[in-house]
Formats: structure tokens, C-alpha cells, sequence
């Protein structure tokens, strides 16, 4: 194993912990202190903050200084709050606490200086693998739809970095998988290239919560149609798949499950050739699975 492998398995290991144990550590005390005491930036004062929480000595490691000299300003990113809450579903989509089964729709935040992921990995040319992380100087509310207390899908900025590419490439008739708080058939239903959006959704509880709150909110809903069905079973099957012009396969909750079913979906591809799919996170899927 090279030094740059070293170096990607560790900070990746390094974050997995942090992101999922200690989010919130940084506080706005903390950065405010360090800003004060050596006139830097919020990011620098962040970037410093977080290496030192994650037992990075970059004053007296040699090894420790190249992990930050060469991942943390491409990986760190102050995030600038009203660009996502002009983003169009924030501003027309109202999204009450409503629960139906074992689905709940509501809002939770980002406490200001928490960190979270904010976009897919970025594989550089020289093999270094850069998770793309973001925090916000105040609190940010966002949508959230949960499956058992589980967060299953989040309007966060992560969900509109990493959608944007697939929405963006979007055009005629459209399928797509897993319903969410349909922010991906939303966006492309406000298309005038995209013709229809069919969505794949194998809980009829989900869908219902889906029709009875966000359905009627959205403008171009005659575009969109639900199939209560499994996705693979849906795409294996169905004969209308020669009908499609544009797939955007988002079945997984992160890499953990997604890896699996995303080589199962790739293998399946050639039979029809005149489409075009898309993945969700494929970039960061890739990370994981490219040499």
C-alpha cells in the first residue's frame, strides 16, 4: 500500500468516527476564540479545530502536516445557508410534521460549526480520495422523512449537490427509484424537456404520506406516477422499461448498502442501451470500487 492509500484510508477512517460520534464538538465559542487569537478565517479556524479533535499534529508530524497541507482545504467548505434556501424546493415545498405507520415527515438542524458531508468524494489524479465536507456559522433546518426513527431521506445540501448532475441530464420520459420527499421528481417535473416521472416506491405507507402532504404542492404533479413495486423486480420485468429515455437509480441510504445493489444495477444496464442512467452518489460508489 502506497502513501496516498495510507493517507485516504486514514482520514476517511478518522471522519467516519467524528461524523458519526462527535458532529457537533466545534462550537461557535471555539472557532470565535481561535479567530480572535490568530486573525484567520472561519474555515481556517474550523479546518485547525477539526484536525486537532481528530489527533492531527501537523506542527510536529511530517506525515500529519502532509494530511493537511493536501486534503483539508479541498475538503472543508463554509457553506453559505440562503444559497440552499433559495433552491426551489426549500422555497415552495411546506413540509409539516405529519406521521403515517412507521414514516414521519419533519425538520431537524445542523447545529452551527457541525460538520456533515456536503457532496460526493472528489478522486484527485495523484490517487488522493477528498471527502467533501460542509458546515454552516449558524443553524439550518432542513426536511427529513424517517422510517422507524431511522432518517431515510434528507433534503440537506448533500441531497442537492449530489442530485444536481441527474437533474440537470434529465429529459423525456424519466424513472427514477425510492420516493423519498420527492425532491428529484420535483425539480424535473419543472423541466419543459422532461415529459413524465415515474417513481418506484415499494411502501404504500410512504406513498400515501407522500400524496396526502407534498403531491398537491407540486405544480407539474400530472407528470408524476408512483408504481408501489420493488425496483429491481419493476426494471427485470416490466416491458415498459423500452419506453424510458432517462433512469435515475436511487435505492441506497450511503455507501454501506449501496455498493451491492449499485454493481447489480450496472450489470443489468446493457439491455437497453438507448438509455441513459444515472446513480445516485456514483462518484463517491466509485471511490470504493476503482482501482
Amino acid at each position: 500500500m502506497d502513501k496516498i492509500e495510507i493517507m485516504n484510508e486514514r482520514i476517511l477512517s478518522l471522519l467516519s468516527y467524528y461524523l458519526n460520534e462527535c458532529s457537533t464538538r466545534i462550537d461557535v465559542n471555539m472557532v470565535k476564540r481561535l479567530k480572535e487569537s490568530c486573525a484567520i478565517s472561519d474555515k481556517e479556524a474550523f479546518s485547525i479545530l477539526l484536525a486537532i479533535e481528530l489527533g492531527i499534529d501537523f506542527d510536529e508530524n511530517e506525515e500529519d502536516r502532509y494530511l493537511y497541507d493536501h486534503y483539508f482545504d479541498e475538503m472543508i467548505h463554509e457553506l453559505n445557508s440562503d444559497i440552499y434556501k433559495e433552491d426551489l424546493y426549500y422555497a415552495t415545498i411546506e413540509i409539516p410534521e405529519r406521521k403515517i405507520g412507521a414514516w414521519e415527515f419533519k425538520k431537524e438542524k445542523y447545529q452551527p460549526y457541525e460538520l456533515f458531508v456536503m457532496n460526493d468524494m472528489v478522486k484527485k489524479e495523484d490517487g488522493r480520495i477528498i471527502p467533501q465536507l460542509g458546515f454552516f456559522k449558524e443553524e439550518f433546518s432542513f426536511p427529513v422523512v424517517l422510517q422507524s426513527k431511522r432518517e431515510w431521506m434528507l433534503i440537506t445540501p448533500n441531497e442537492i449537490e449530489t442530485m444536481k448532475d441527474a437533474i440537470l441530464q434529465a429529459r423525456g420520459r424519466v424513472l427514477t427509484s425510492g420516493l423519498g420527499l420527492g425532491y428529484f421528481a420535483y425539480l424535473c417535473s419543472e423541466k419543459e424537456e422532461v415529459e413524465s416521472i415515474d417513481i418506484i416506491e415499494r411502501d404504500p405507507e410512504l406513498i400515501s404520506l407522500f400524496e396526502t402532504v407534498i403531491l398537491p404542492q407540486i405544480p407539474h404533479q400530472n407528470k408524476i406516477k408512483i408504481h408501489c413495486s420493488d425496483a429491481f423486480v419493476y426494471f427485470e420485468k416490466n416491458d415498459n422499461m423500452e419506453n424510458i429515455d432517462f433512469v435515475f437509480w436511487d435505492l441506497w441510504h450511503d455507501v454501506g448498502d449501496g455498493l451491492e445493489m449499485y454493481r447489480k444495477l450496472k450489470s443489468l444496464e446493457g439491455r437497453y442501451p438507448k438509455i441513459n442512467f444515472t446513480y445516485w452518489i456514483e462518484k463517491t460508489l466509485k471511490c470504493y470500487i476503482e482501482d
